[in-house]
């Protein structure tokens, strides 16, 4: 009898104690759900990088109407910034518009030097997935595509400095594609990139300006097939 009050009495005080011990203990804090932007979400974005610029075969036309052919020896180098519009579906798909400029000189066939700058838009294509499971935030990757165009200025120096008599300087539009992939953190409202472009642009040239010179004939050249290796680190802000 005196065993089952006495358990009696255990249980009591256990039921009476136990939530002014809980009450005692500290409170930790809790982090907040990460936001995936799983329900879709649009956002805004930023990106500076640095390139290298290599090309295809470098034509000019000289005075006398004779088509010549240099191969490119030296790749150039620069950097790029730029900013965006796009949307994230929540499923892995996204998309948005870019518009970057990119700066670079020192690109040479041995001969002159190429310095380009070139104003880049772009609508985007993305598949993102993570690195650690759905929903989880944290580390991600992606692969993306791009098409647009681009307008673009040239100006061709010589190797031992100065401008080259009778070339001068280019500009105009021309087609552009672009391939991404790369490594994200998502943080919730605001996502991390560190990425690798391509971009291709078809030709760029100083021929228009070559031949309708009234002070010309001058020479015109064409440089054919240009590559655009790009490191960005880019910031994506998401907003409902």
């Amino acid at each position: 009898m005196r065993s089952h009050v006495a358990g009696v009495l255990v249980t009591v005080a256990a039921l009476v104690a136990g939530p002014a011990l809980a009450a005692d203990l500290p409170e930790y804090p809790v982090a907040p759900p990460v936001d995936n932007g799983l329900g879709g979400a649009f956002y805004l974005r930023a990106s500076v990088g640095l390139n290298s610029h290599w090309s295809g075969e470098h034509q000019f036309v000289s005075a006398g109407g004779v088509y010549g052919t240099n191969n490119p020896t030296t790749a150039g180098y620069g950097y790029s910034f730029g900013a965006g519009f796009g949307y994230e579906a929540g499923n892995g798909l996204r998309a948005d518009v870019t518009f970057d400029q990119i700066n670079d000189k020192g690109l040479s066939d041995g001969i002159d030097t190429l310095e380009l700058r070139t104003s880049l838009a772009l609508a985007n294509a993305y598949y993102d997935f993570p690195l650690g499971g759905w929903g989880t935030g944290g580390l991600g990757a992606y692969v993306g595509a791009g098409l647009g165009g681009a307008y673009y200025q040239t100006t061709v120096t010589a190797n031992a400095g100065g401008p080259v008599a009778g070339v001068p300087d280019g500009s105009g539009w021309t087609a552009a594609a672009a391939a991404m992939a790369g490594v994200t953190y998502d943080m919730g409202s605001a996502v991390a990139d560190l990425g690798y472009r391509l971009v291709y642009l078809p030709q760029v040239s100083n021929g228009a300006a070559a031949i309708s010179d009234p002070a010309g004939p001058f020479t015109p050249y064409y440089i054919n097939n240009n590559l655009i290796s790009e490191v960005r680190g880019s910031l994506r802000y998401r907003f409902n």
